[in-house]
């Protein structure tokens, strides 16, 4: 379960997301990220390229987020890409408020989440 805790960093900091094909790793970073019940995450996709080719390949991910104190988690998981649908649309709802484009959303069901830097 994710704690209370992670759950505000995840939600109110930038959320790094590497991605990886088979000749490609990429990282790149997630401003919109809710956390949702039964250990998922929703992250938006305003402006990435090389992460969607990449999920589309291999959709393993490795997230990092962390506050000023450098106390974060390391997340890893399965994402999937959704361009349509109801995940589009609650990514949109998300960033409704702020101008930017909503291309899809990644959907990362969460298979391990650590503590780092203490």
């Amino acid at each position: 379960m994710i704690s209370d805790e992670a759950k505000k960093l995840i939600e109110n900091n930038p959320v790094a997301i590497s991605t990886c094909s088979m000749d490609k790793p990429n990282i790149s970073v997630a401003a919109y990220v809710k956390v949702l019940p039964d250990e998922k995450l929703l992250i938006t996709d305003n402006y990435m390229t090389t992460t969607v080719s990449n999920l589309h390949k291999n959709g393993k991910v490795e997230l990092a987020v962390w506050g000023d104190d450098w106390i974060g988690y390391k997340i890893s998981g399965k994402a999937a890409y959704e361009d349509a649908g109801k995940w589009l649309d609650y990514a949109r709802n998300i960033t409704e408020n702020q101008g930017l484009p909503v291309k899809g959303a990644i959907l990362v069901t969460i298979d391990n989440i650590k503590r780092i830097g203490d």
